[in-house]
């Protein structure tokens, strides 16, 4: 069981809620992964104090309302770019689609958007891109562009080149800037440029350097035509676990407002062990946050410690976990084909699609009994429902545990199917 949560369960007085205030801050910073949490700062400092005054009502309504914005977050990301050069791909890419996919954007040499478009993420409904025109055209005039695509139904701007970032693509990052938004510059078709590099010169080609090339030249050209300090992300659309797009969703994560940090880590594709952990440390926060307002309600007079986790809540558990590491039935059929297998054989290595022996494993009753001995020593707790509480936070994590082990185990071998 959490240290934290132990610790509130086994001493319910002033001072040990006092000496938990103390270590709140220390110990969350231990839960949440390196792109930050979901709790802003404003939201931890009132946790903080009601605790330290031990009003745990108080404390209980702050979990909640943070958890419930977090469930209820929209995310709307703009993606701007020309004709040619990847929008369409990279809004695929995030979107977790093949480009024959019914759903997904348009793709082609020509310009396909002439006016904003939507995608919603098909997993995450909650999450919009939007495929916008690039600046320049008659209709979409730098000066005018943000009014005209309503730059407030934005989170944040994605400009996109295949080649150099033009003047206009400049003038329009910062009148971003000016507005307040968060933009990033994104240098696409970084692995065709490499491949051609490396027939022209065969000798002399070096990776590494003709990326820095890249690089540099975008940049300098950005610079040149007024950008202070840009930023700039090389990738592929096709090879989303190398070069910058790992960076590009961790800045991503880290400058966004901490109840819309989730949703974005979700949808994320799995394109590295580090991608799944990250991910799994957004649940495991989320896990702990809903524990430890389950455990400050236990000792507020005439609430209900826990509503409730039975079976098919449980299955729903398992599957929602599944589908955000991609390990729902759909993609467990994409994956055998991308394999050249059977969907049988995938399904035969995966542990999380064996509900039963998950929610029937003893270890779980048997943590949540040593960890509640020490509870029925306060007066007025509701012992059976601390202990069903706390088999739901063992259970849950069980699910969680499970579940991006096996996509780390699908992602390895993937690894090695593509190295052969």
């Amino acid at each position: 069981m959490d240290k934290f949560i132990s610790a509130f369960l086994k001493d319910a007085s002033a001072k040990n809620f006092q000496q938990l205030a103390v270590e709140l801050l220390p110990h969350y910073s231990t839960l949440i992964s390196k792109a930050g949490g979901m709790l802003s700062p404003e939201t931890l400092s009132c946790i903080q104090k009601a605790l330290q005054e031990g009003k745990l009502t108080d404390m209980v309504n702050h979990i909640q309302e943070a958890l419930t914005a977090t469930e209820n977050a929209a995310l709307d990301i703009a993606v701007i770019g020309g004709s040619g050069a990847g929008k369409s791909s990279f809004i695929n890419a995030l979107r977790g689609l093949s480009h024959e996919a019914e759903e997904s954007a348009d793709v082609g040499i020509v310009e396909t958007t002439m006016h904003k478009t939507p995608y919603q993420h098909p997993k995450f409904p909650q999450v919009t891109f939007w495929d916008l025109p690039g600046t320049g055209t008659p209709n979409f005039l730098p000066d005018t562009y943000l009014e005209k695509v309503g730059f407030d139904n934005y989170d944040f701007f994605i400009i996109i080149s295949s080649s150099r970032f033009s003047l206009n693509d400049a003038v329009l990052a910062q009148k971003i800037k000016d507005v307040g938004k968060k933009f990033y510059f994104v240098r696409t078709k970084v692995d065709s440029d490499l491949y051609n590099e490396s027939k022209t010169k065969p000798k002399t080609f070096r990776k590494e350097m003709t990326l820095q090339q890249i690089r540099h030249y975008c940049m300098e050209n950005l610079i040149n035509s007024g950008v202070s300090g840009p930023r700039i992300f090389l990738i592929s659309n096709f090879d989303q676990a190398d070069f910058d797009f790992p960076k590009l969703k961790e800045t991503l994560l880290k400058e966004l407002p901490e109840h819309k940090r989730h949703a974005l880590a979700l949808l994320l594709p799995n394109i590295s062990e580090a991608s799944i952990e990250m991910k799994r440390q957004f649940l495991k926060e989320k896990i702990w946050l809903e524990a430890l307002k389950s455990a400050a309600v236990s000792f507020v007079p005439f609430m209900t410690f826990l509503s409730g986790f039975d079976l098919p809540q449980q299955e729903q558990c398992l599957k929602d976990y599944r589908n955000y590491f991609g390990l729902d039935d759909k993609s467990i059929e994409e994956i055998a084909e991308k394999l050249d297998t059977s969907v049988k054989d995938i399904r035969g290595s995966l542990k999380c699609l064996d509900f039963w022996s998950l929610v029937k494993d003893d270890s779980i009753a048997a943590k949540a009994a040593n960890c509640v001995q020490s509870f029925y020593a306060i007066r007025g707790g509701p012992e059976s429902s601390v202990i069903q509480g706390i088999k739901v936070y063992f259970l849950r994590l069980k699910f969680l545990d499970t579940v991006s082990y096996d996509a780390k185990h699908l992602l390895t071998k993937m690894e090695t199917v593509n190295i052969a």
